[in-house]
């Protein structure tokens, strides 16, 4: 990881991360978002995509190229070996894209937007500051539900693939509350912006 402050911001599903990673880009810092490098690895002509159909086969690709993410999920969900082939795959690549992100980025400090930072482990020794946004699992659940058009049990499958909402907080250096209103997220982001300017 490059000599300068990183924050690793993480959260549940549902949780708001981009939300709050938009905020901190509006401030001046500089967002290394690991789902959009996953996206772009597994998006059409994307550089993982012939490892992957090497390893799952050809009716993993849809019509442009890319990974059918339904048909993955749905062969994760139901075989957890197979998650593990995916992950090893995609999170060496993940980890050198993000890491080549952040040497390049130019704003006051760097927030690395890691889904699974808690879970990985490997990334709480690259960063500064691990920021977790919480929010209420009901909320996150309703969240979901209407952003996704998931199944309430769908959402919960999800949410019981990631660490319990106890771990992730006791994981923290740094809390965000998102459970209630936008209006509210503006004074904590300002606080916090505050307070990372301080290691620059």
């Amino acid at each position: 990881m490059p000599a300068r402050f990183v924050v690793g911001l993480t959260g549940g599903i549902g949780s708001g991360k981009s939300l709050i990673a938009n905020m901190f880009a509006d401030r001046g810092a500089s967002i290394v978002d690991t789902d959009q490098i996953a996206h772009a690895l597994t998006g059409p002509n994307g550089a993982a995509m012939p490892d992957i159909l090497a390893e799952f086969g050809a009716q993993m690709a849809d019509s442009h190229g890319a990974m059918d993410r339904a048909k993955m999920r749905e062969l994760v969900f139901r075989e957890p070996p197979a998650k593990r082939r995916l992950e090893a795959i995609l999170h060496p690549m993940i980890r050198d894209a993000t890491l080549a992100a952040a040497a390049d980025a130019s704003g006051d400090y760097v927030m690395l937007a890691i889904p699974l930072l808690v879970e990985s482990g490997a990334w709480k020794q690259r960063v500064n500051r691990v920021l977790v946004i919480d929010c209420p699992e009901e909320v996150q659940v309703a969240r979901v539900m209407a952003r996704n058009g998931l199944a309430e049990d769908q959402v919960r499958a999800i949410m019981a693939t990631q660490v319990p909402r106890t771990v992730r907080l006791a994981a923290a250096d740094d809390i965000i509350d998102n459970g209630g209103t936008i209006e509210a997220l503006t004074p904590q982001v300002d606080r916090l912006h505050g307070f990372y300017q301080q290691y620059l």
